[in-house]
């Protein structure tokens, strides 16, 4: 081969590099501004509860990116943000929280996000709130009256709610598709629906005068409602974990735990069950505590790690507290 066939080869094989060199890196390119629209097109919904969050996932599938602020296994009154999740807040397309005071470290940056012109939405003041009878700072003889924050132990209530949300992304939140979104709240809907047939079926077992509940806090007065229990008290009679029971309230639950017949208490998961225990020593030892996941869901395959598996969970620990459990220990 000539020196000048030579050199014109290695011309050739330089330039087809070249070209395949461009090539690859227009499609690199173009992949990585690909990826880049895709990330910046996706809607973005922000939720602070994680009950809520597996809610709005129901509803609205693959159509946004949600976020869910609380961590499993978490207490809805305490957890707070880091400077990172605050940022997602403000920039999110929609936020959903549950409102009524439950969120109490949160709630200030969800109105910073509202004020920068995001929209919110809380889904308790929208779910025809109950209220409750606390004792004020004044003493045990003063009662202050509060709205129950715990709309989503009545999963009627759920169900109209579902429907809310579905409104509320399909308005806000631009490039979803509405009959997608309609679908997944009319499917999820009717789940709801079987639950509560479930739950009425298995409230039957409990009979008519052992219908009375005492919890760690007030966290079951809209299941109480919907099913027809009472609610006899609460170790810290307050709609928060973050306040705490004095020497006469703890008094006045032990009377009226004597007097109704009550040996049962059920304290939320994710809170120590010291105070509830504390009621061992008052009633003489003679008193069963159950523990339920109310106000956290577990992390994934760890127990209840959805709504629907939640309430199916507590409405079986609560049957067979009340029923066979009922004597004590």
């Amino acid at each position: 081969m000539s020196r000048i066939a030579a050199k014109q080869r290695v011309r050739v094989s330089v330039a087809r590099l070249r070209r395949l060199a461009v090539g690859l890196l227009a499609l690199v390119t173009a992949a990585a501004a690909t990826a880049c629209t895709t990330g910046q097109d996706q809607p973005s919904i922000v939720v602070t509860t994680n009950i809520l969050g597996d809610i709005t996932r129901e509803i609205v599938g693959d159509e946004a990116d949600i976020t869910v602020l609380m961590k499993p296994n978490a207490d809805p009154h305490s957890f707070g943000l880091s400077a990172v999740q605050a940022a997602e807040l403000e920039r999110a397309d929609l936020v959903v929280y549950n409102g009524l005071g439950l969120e109490e470290n949160v709630l200030r940056h969800v109105g910073a996000a509202r004020e920068s012109g995001v929209a919110t939405f809380a889904v308790g003041e929208a779910a025809d709130p109950l209220t409750f009878h606390t004792a004020d700072d004044g003493g045990p003889e003063q009662e202050d009256e509060q709205s129950d924050p715990h709309f989503w132990t009545d999963p009627d209530r759920v169900r109209r709610a579902t429907g809310l949300i579905a409104d509320q992304v399909i308005e806000h939140v631009d490039g979803v598709d509405g009959n997608a979104i309609r679908a997944n709240a009319d499917r999820y809907g009717e789940e709801l629906a079987d639950l509560t047939t479930w739950m009425e079926k298995s409230f039957e077992r409990v009979p008519k005068d052992k219908r009375a509940l005492v919890t760690n806090h007030h966290v079951f007065g809209y299941l109480a409602d919907r099913f027809g229990f009472q609610v006899i008290g609460a170790v810290i009679p307050s709609g928060t974990t973050l306040a705490s029971p004095s020497s006469s309230d703890l008094r006045s639950l032990t009377d009226a735990m004597e007097r109704a017949g009550v040996r049962t208490v059920f304290a939320d998961s994710s809170q120590p069950t010291r105070l509830a225990e504390v009621l061992r020593t008052e009633l003489g030892g003679r008193v069963q505590v159950v523990a339920l996941y109310s106000e956290s869901l577990t992390a994934q395959g760890e127990g209840p790690d959805t709504y629907l598996r939640m309430m199916r969970a507590n409405t079986t620990a609560m049957t067979d507290g009340l029923t066979d459990g009922s004597s004590g220990n």
